[in-house]
């Protein structure tokens, strides 16, 4: 009867513990990974409608929710019984049949009322910053100066005699146990087996044919005991012959450079040209202090005239006046004569502007880049910004006119740097939308960026 009874009873078991923790964030990695290029473009489309101050803050983005496809576990629809857990019934119990219902209502097939198509997905500010920036790099990068002050880097430098069990080495210790062994004549196996086996023959003799070798044994088992005290006193491997690599901090070539931002702050640049403007310079900005550690940024503003200026002053400050481009160019080359040797350092500049410009500066300014600038930079990035109402090339509507700052640099042609791509580029932005995308173009890894021009 106990049996029976224990054979009836039912064991629930409910687990209380809390989730380990953790387990939330390897949850979130994981749908990062798997949901990567979709939370990459909400990434970028949410970019437009961020300030400049918000640009490296975490965020909110929205994906698709059918783009998401999460794994899920089904049970089998055939075999086996099945009970369902239904969460605020108050009219049915078990075994009550439920109507079918009307045909048309809710519930039928089709869905009325508001539903929620999009997916809110948070991301951490680190998160932003690396769906950000990555695939992204200075072009033509090289490593031209040795650090000092710190070190940055260790090298082996020779053997000691002393150190920690993983940095022993193996080859350099039996070297030297081989070394030694040999020099003090330490026996060898083969020779204790000879003179073994030639005891075991001598005893076989006078055991089969009575023969007298007692003197010969004696005094071959002598030699053997004086052989193995000898070995027992010369080691195998002793711990005069333990050697362990040595290192030691030294310099290592740095790829230090320095990116020049020349921006027009004419009266000629509308606010909506100075925030396409500043929008660049942001990005350019938050991708140099993110991604590198030997970077340095110059600002440089100019109307008529040109000045280096801190940060605050470069994105805020409401300075207007005339147009001289070459004022710019002179001014980066008077800082970079005097604090920027293009031996040490790998020059970088990135001009935005308008287009306008004097008649009368255009050929010093295309001197200036064409002989003193280009020779001297890796990389030169001219952004021209529009205005909001000017139509887009390639869309059916009239032509827009070139600025004289564009045909002048059309004149440059594009030499080409150490990696044989174009090392002066030119690209023109009319709407906020277009700063990431043509952001991404201009420092795009080149391999990327190749792959992407051939797709398109």
């Amino acid at each position: 009867m106990i049996g029976k009874e224990a054979d009836s009873l039912q064991m629930h078991i409910v687990d209380r513990r809390l989730n380990p923790g953790g387990k939330s964030l390897v949850n979130r990695q994981r749908f990062l990974r798997r949901a990567k290029a979709l939370v990459q473009q909400a990434v970028r489309d949410s970019l437009k409608d961020r300030s400049i101050k918000d640009l490296e803050q975490e965020g909110e983005v929205t994906i698709a929710r059918d783009e998401v496809h999460e794994p899920t576990l089904r049970r089998g629809r055939s075999g086996g019984d099945r009970d369902y857990i239904l969460p605020g019934n108050k009219d049915y119990l078990q075994g009550d049949e439920i109507e079918r219902p009307p045909s048309g209502g809710e519930g039928a097939g089709g869905h009325q009322g508001e539903g929620e198509d999009e997916f809110r997905f948070v991301l951490s500010r680190e998160e932003f910053l690396d769906m950000f920036l990555e695939d992204l790099e200075l072009p033509d990068l090289a490593r031209k100066k040795l650090t000092s002050g710190e070190a940055h880097g260790v090298r082996q430098a020779g053997f000691t005699t002393t150190g920690t069990p993983s940095a022993l080495s193996i080859g350099r210790t039996m070297r030297n146990s081989m070394s030694r062994r040999i020099a003090l004549k330490r026996p060898r196996g083969e020779d204790m087996r000879r003179i073994e086996d030639e005891i075991a023959r001598l005893e076989g003799l006078t055991q089969d044919f009575g023969a007298d070798h007692a003197d010969e044994i004696a005094r071959l088992r002598e030699e053997l005991e004086r052989l193995e005290r000898r070995r027992r006193l010369i080691t195998y491997v002793d711990p005069i012959d333990l050697r362990y690599r040595r290192f030691e901090p030294t310099p290592k070539p740095i790829s230090q450079a320095v990116m020049f931002c020349l921006m027009d702050v004419s009266g000629s640049m509308t606010e909506h040209m100075k925030d396409l403007a500043k929008r660049f310079y942001a990005l350019l900005h938050l991708f140099l202090k993110r991604c590198y550690r030997h970077v340095e940024i110059v600002f440089i503003r100019h109307t008529d005239k040109a000045e280096e200026v801190d940060e605050e002053t470069f994105f805020y400050s409401r300075e207007t006046g005339g147009t001289l481009v070459s004022t710019a160019l002179e001014k980066m080359l008077e800082v970079a004569k005097a604090r920027y040797s293009p031996e040490d350092w790998n020059i970088y500049v990135a001009q935005a502007s308008d287009g306008d410009n004097m008649p009368s500066d255009t050929g010093k300014t295309i001197a200036l880049m064409t002989e003193a600038i280009l020779p001297i930079a890796q990389y030169v990035a001219y952004l021209e910004v529009g205005r909001e109402e000017d139509p887009m090339m390639g869309f059916g509507g009239p032509m827009m006119r070139a600025s004289d700052l564009w045909r002048a640099y059309e004149q440059i042609g594009s030499p080409k740097g150490s990696d044989g791509s174009g090392k002066f580029v030119m690209r023109k932005v009319h709407h906020r939308r277009e700063i990431y995308p043509v952001f991404r173009e201009l420092f795009a890894k080149r391999g990327l960026s190749d792959q992407r021009k051939q797709k398109a």
